[in-house]
């Protein structure tokens, strides 16, 4: 196949906007009520509880879903307030720098031929494909280009002030790094090295004394947990941004409110499988929690929860 049959229809970003004439398809699940929908129902009310009852919110999400039309949806639920934390993982900060900056991802398929993708110059990602100009490169430039004028302000960050110097100079309306400079939510990367905007931050750090302080981003979390009356997640995915949220919430006898979004399962005895009932034993979430775990892909159970928010 030639490269431009491949890249022809691009990814777009999904808004809260479009979703409200779907505000009550939940109440569909509720009527089907076996299996998954049961849960996704059950959902809908711990997200409604948590948005009203506690005043500290994380969003907890995986890089994956930020090359996907989610991106926009998860901008639009900082922008409105759902939440006032995120956790994520370095991924998400390369792809919203990417596509934020003229990067473009285009729907593909998960059956392509990966070495016919490699000599053709392009990355997939799942069903996604990431053109090699649309993604290392494009982070690569923006690092360069302000790099120097931000470190000019100090030389020593914390993560998340950091990435509000980036969000601040982003103007795509679907950056997350946007929504959450403007709104001042923080976004918690534990793992922000791991990745090509970490990557190129270290590579420049050895030429701007840059330096990252996430001992910072630690205390931040701390004085968020000691001071807040009752939190709440929802968690997508697994891996260090699940961990991280729920890590957090065992020094405040854990979390009041719980949603795990998961395909994993709790047979390996994995972190990312783990149920709510596990984080209990561990003071992560308390006994007396309202907590749910839904099994499924997040493209698609992610707009049905949001959109029950606009009813």
């Amino acid at each position: 196949m030639k490269r431009e049959e491949l890249l022809v229809e691009e990814i777009k970003d999904l808004t809260l906007e479009e979703l409200k004439e779907y505000a009550d398809f939940y109440k569909i699940l509720d009527k089907v009520y076996g299996f998954t929908a049961e849960s996704i129902v059950r959902g809908v009310k711990i997200l409604k509880d948590m948005i009203k009852e506690a005043d500290l919110r994380f969003l907890s999400f995986t890089a994956n879903l930020v090359s996907t039309g989610l991106r926009g949806l998860f901008a639009d639920l900082i922008k409105k307030g759902y939440f006032n934390v995120i956790i994520t993982t370095g991924g998400t900060i390369d792809h919203d720098i990417a596509r934020s900056f003229g990067g473009r991802y285009y729907k593909g398929l998960f059956e392509y031929d990966d070495s016919m993708l490699r000599e053709l110059e392009i990355h997939r990602l799942g069903n996604i494909l990431v053109p090699m100009e649309s993604y290392g490169k494009v982070i690569e430039d923006v690092v360069r280009k302000y790099i120097n004028e931000i470190v000019s302000i100090k030389k020593e960050w914390p993560v998340y002030e950091l990435l509000w110097e980036f969000g601040k100079r982003i103007s795509d309306e679907n950056s997350i790094l946007k929504a959450a400079y403007e709104k001042k939510v923080p976004i918690i990367v534990p793992g922000i090295i791991d990745g090509s905007f970490g990557t190129n931050l270290f590579i420049y750090s050895q030429f701007t004394q840059l330096k990252l302080n996430l001992f910072e981003d630690m205390k931040l979390i701390k004085d968020l947990i000691f001071s807040c009356k009752k939190s709440g997640a929802l968690i997508i995915g697994g891996g260090i941004s699940k961990h991280h949220t729920i890590w957090w919430n065992q020094f405040k006898d854990g979390l009041d409110y719980a949603i795990y979004i998961t395909t994993a399962q709790e047979y390996d005895g994995s972190l990312s499988g783990a149920k709510p009932r596990e984080a209990i034993s561990w003071n992560k979430i308390k006994p007396t929690s309202e907590n749910v775990v839904i099994y499924g892909d997040a493209t698609i159970i992610l707009p049905i929860l949001s959109a029950s928010l606009l009813g």
